[in-house]
Formats: C-alpha cells, structure tokens, sequence
C-alpha cells in the first residue's frame, strides 16, 4: 500500500509539502555509508499531485499519515498527555532535539552520525505484519518550523523488490530501502512542514521517514508517542 494521507483542503496540503527524489550517501562524516537522504532538488506538489496521496475510505488506520494539531501542553507531563490523545495506552517515547539546517535528525546513538532515511522498529512486524503497527504520534514542541519526510513506498514493496524470493519470511528493515535505492530504483520522498503546536500521525513501521530542519535557522524540539488512534481522532490541519 502506497503512501496515504488523510486531508480535505487539497490547497492546504500542497502549501505544506514539497516532493523529491532520494539517493545514497557514501563517504560524508556526518552521516552513515549508505544512508538515503531526499536529494535536495524539492519541487512543489503539482496540482494533480494530492489525487495519488489522499487516503480512500478504506484505509487502515495503521497505514494512514494524518497532519494534526495534538493538544497542548498545559502544565501536565507530556508522559500524560496520552489521556488527551484519545488512546490512553499510548506510549510515550520522550523528546529529541535538532539542530538548525539539519538534512535528516536521527542519529545513530553510538557514533552520532545520522542514519538518514528509516523504518521503525518497536513492534517487531514481519512481512505480513507490517500494515498492523502502532503509529506514531509527533508534536512540535518549537521553538522553530521544522518537517517530516515520507517516502512514498511501502516496506512491504520494497521487501518484495529486494528479497523476490523469500520476502514472506523477512521483517522489512532499513537495509532492504538502502539496497533499493543502491541499487537505482527511484523513491520518491514528501517533506510536510510543521509549525511549533502542529504535528503529524504517522505508520514510522511501514514507511520510510525521518524529520528535517534543512533551511531553517532554528532548533526544534520534538515529543512521540506510539498508539492506535482512528481515523480523525484529533483535528486535522488540512
């Protein structure tokens, strides 16, 4: 299943997003051989562009990116806020901090360098699980404008692409997108732009994805949660 997002203003979701190809990194000290950044060259959605993104009616939930504005803060921990979120199981995975002008944010703990494009793995999915995953849930903590990046195919295509032969028993990961595109098969990658107090619901198991402050001159912080929340559990942005 394809990239799928759940909006109603199709104005308002190009105004956000932006589109572009990816390609490997070797050989940059700050980022791991073979990782897959987007390739720079962002071009606005075309007008046709949010026909092939919006979700239809029948789209699992656990598959669905959703561009919300999450309840605030307002004196609680944000280990709470979960019972304002309308899944009070949900997870809370703590905060991260980027850096102005960062092309992706996610580090590798143990050297620092940035991994670049990437699956979660908290549920632990093979290959027929791979659509039943929690979502995860972001919020902009600000102080600066920051994005998330979004590659538009699926793990499970990409699993298949790369492992034809035995892709039902294999747990799509990371390495099986950085084979694909070594490889020169093209994905193509949405960045949504997220103001601070906005945030996004997205399926980080099934879909590559990373956050992005490229050309912006402030930090941003980030809080996450992993749940199951319904279709237009909190209110959409677009």
């Amino acid at each position: 299943m394809p990239l799928h997002v759940a909006f109603t203003d199709q104005d308002g979701l190009r105004g956000r997003c932006d589109l572009a190809a990816v390609r490997t990194v070797i050989g940059h000290p700050a980022l791991e051989d073979g990782a897959v950044v987007p390739s720079g060259l962002w071009q606005p959605l075309s007008e046709s562009a949010p026909q092939g993104l919006n979700a239809p009616p029948w789209t699992p939930p656990s598959t669905l990116v959703e561009i919300v504005r999450p309840p605030a803060p307002n004196g609680e921990k944000l280990e709470d806020l979960a019972q304002q979120m309308g899944d009070e199981q949900a997870q809370y995975l703590g905060q991260a901090l980027a850096k102005p002008n960062m092309i992706t944010t996610t580090e590798n703990y143990q050297d620092g360098r940035l991994i670049g494009l990437h699956l979660d793995n908290w549920d632990k999915l093979n290959y027929g699980q791979k659509t039943t995953g929690r979502r995860r849930l972001a919020l902009n903590l600000g102080p600066g404008t920051r994005y998330i990046l979004l590659g538009a195919l699926d793990a499970q295509a990409v699993c298949r692409a790369v492992h034809p032969e035995d892709y039902a028993y294999r747990c799509p990961s990371t390495d099986d997108y950085r084979a694909h595109v070594a490889a020169r098969h093209p994905i193509r990658c949405i960045r949504i732009r997220l103001a601070p107090g906005e945030g996004y619901i997205a399926p980080t198991e099934y879909l590559l994805h990373d956050g992005s402050t490229e050309n912006q001159d402030q930090p941003s912080a980030m809080a996450f949660w992993l749940g199951r929340w319904q279709r237009g559990t909190l209110p959409s942005l677009v």
